[in-house]
């Protein structure tokens, strides 16, 4: 994967509203569950773009994401609720690209996406 060029307005978005007046790895992580949280539009729909060892998604392979889930937040994974084979899961959001997405949901998947690729 290459790394993407550098977006003024998406690293002013991340510093002046993801991790504004975070002094740790875990401050940034919460600043980045709270902005993800509060910007996807639940219910979505959602193709997995990339296997994951800690994911049974297959690439290709179109979910319904239903919300955020529970597990402690990293600099380098959140986990978002899927609805899969009759039962809900978390899979990392990075696996994950939307389908026909709310402008919201879009530019927040985006910035993530483009954070991690940072």
């Amino acid at each position: 994967m290459t790394r993407p060029d550098r977006d003024e307005e998406r690293e002013e978005r991340i510093q002046t509203r993801i991790t504004v007046d975070t002094y740790s790895a875990e401050e940034a992580a919460m600043g980045w569950y709270a902005y993800i949280d509060d910007f996807l539009e639940f219910p979505f729909e959602a193709r997995c773009v990339e296997e994951r060892e800690e994911s049974p998604l297959t690439e290709g392979e179109t979910v319904h994401v239903v919300g955020m889930s529970s597990p402690e937040p990293t600099l380098s994974q959140l986990f978002v609720t899927v609805e899969w084979m009759d039962r809900e899961l978390g899979v990392p959001l990075e696996q994950l690209e939307p389908v026909d997405p709310s402008p919201d949901t879009e530019q927040a998947i985006e910035d993530w996406h483009y954070w991690l690729e940072r």
